[in-house]
């Protein structure tokens, strides 16, 4: 087995490849790795005096010195860090860490590309040796109500407590393996989901849209694979997302994430924390990506692989305890967190394209070329859907004869039938 867990994310509209990397613009780079985040403990009961300075430190630990530094033009600020000063070395047990570089690609395959990074338009790079990543401002801070330590960090992942006459029923797949998730608190999920084997990987073309986000909440279209135990599982995300409150704008944005035990302490989205190593010049994680799809108009498609090769950077396998084996489920879809899922009124905050998975093609956000790789390398189709609030984000599976099944979902939010 490879000793670290690798993404591969393309920016155009094809089929994308082994690789736990990111391919943007043509070019196909390595995967990432991430380590075990560090936190430091801020004590936010202190005076004003006291909070700025806990800001200005968690800034220095956050933005390491730029050897040379590009302004986007859609507000972000880009440094170039000297690779082997990236924050995955500030993780205690990557100090010796020789970086893992991908090999060369050919990228005949990959000319056709029309989904691009804002910050690379104007023909910035970074000097070879160096990485591009975004800077974290003091504003993006100040939008975490004051709490330092888990900036980056998705909220723990709890029951519901409140237990329902009318439960729904399980999916229940060709292998006889059965899936079915509790309400889960602040989330709302539509899925396509796959378990009962050893997953090596797995990819999917997503639908890329910008749908409406209240300011404390996110809404995302992504691949999971997970493992572990169900109350303290392991996961890596990875695919576009739009998170005013950790990005400070709505755009949509390419993400990754992980987490070794259920987001209570540990992982964070992108480079926001110590472990995850890039190794691609030419990608910034939590950068903006262009153009997005419109009804009735021309459909976008953000390609991703999780593979455990290398791309646009990797996750060290010293980092999990069971996902550096394999993952035993995966899951491709979408994800909102509000703390007004399953309450009335229910959040605005669309999911996908804001359009229910029926409304299909050109209107409701889309998975296609779902693939799933087992230790054969083999790509197997075993998949049940699933939607936590089915009236209020939806999933659909189109399968026509002679043609690859579609995958559709996502919602408004709150409508008629989910008040």
């Amino acid at each position: 087995m490879s000793p670290y867990v690798s993404l591969s994310i393309r920016v155009y509209p094809g089929t994308s490849k082994r690789a736990f990397g990111v391919t943007v613009e043509g070019t196909r780079y390595r995967p990432f790795r991430i380590g075990k985040s560090r936190v430091v403990p801020f004590n936010t009961t202190h005076s004003h005096v006291d909070y700025e300075d806990e800001v200005d430190l968690k800034l220095k630990l956050l933005n390491k010195p730029p050897l040379k530094t590009i302004k986007s033009s859609d507000g972000d600020i880009i440094d170039c860090i000297d690779i082997y000063k990236q924050p995955a070395f500030d993780h205690s047990a990557l100090v010796n860490h020789t970086i893992q570089m991908a090999e060369q690609q050919n990228n005949d395959t990959f000319k056709s590309v029309v989904v691009s990074q804002i910050w690379q338009r104007n023909g910035s790079f970074c000097p070879q040796g160096t990485i591009p990543i975004r800077r974290i401002q003091r504003k993006h801070l100040l939008l975490n109500n004051n709490n330092l330590q888990r900036f980056g960090q998705k909220n723990p992942y709890h029951h519901h407590s409140i237990t329902t006459t009318t439960p729904k029923p399980n999916v229940v797949f060709p292998n006889n393996t059965t899936f079915n998730q509790e309400p889960i608190v602040n989330r709302s999920v539509a899925m396509l989901v796959t378990l009962g084997y050893n997953y090596m990987g797995a990819q999917a073309n997503l639908n890329l849209w910008n749908p409406f986000v209240l300011e404390d909440e996110y809404s995302s279209g992504q691949i999971w694979l997970k493992a572990g135990v169900s109350d303290l599982f392991e996961s890596i995300e990875a695919g576009w997302v739009v998170n005013p409150k950790l990005y400070g704008d709505k755009a949509t944005r390419l993400f990754v994430y992980w987490t070794k035990d259920q987001y209570e302490s540990t992982g964070c989205f992108d480079l926001t924390c110590s472990g995850f190593i890039q190794t691609n010049p030419k990608v910034v994680l939590g950068g903006t990506l262009e153009p997005w799809s419109k009804e009735r108009g021309p459909q976008y498609e953000l390609p991703i692989t999780i593979t455990q090769n290398v791309a646009v950077g990797y996750w060290p396998g010293s980092l999990f305890r069971y996902l550096k084996q394999s993952a035993i489920m995966v899951q491709w879809g979408g994800e909102v967190y509000s703390p007004n899922v399953r309450k009335k009124p229910h959040t605005t905050t669309a999911m996908g394209s804001g359009e229910a998975a029926s409304a299909g093609h050109g209107f409701a956000s889309y998975v296609k070329n779902v693939r799933i790789m087992d230790y054969s390398m083999s790509f197997t189709q075993w998949v049940g859907t699933w939607a936590d609030e089915e009236y209020c984000y939806s999933a659909f599976n189109e399968v026509k004869y002679g043609l690859e099944p579609t995958f559709y979902f996502g919602g408004p939010g709150q409508n008629p039938l989910c008040p």
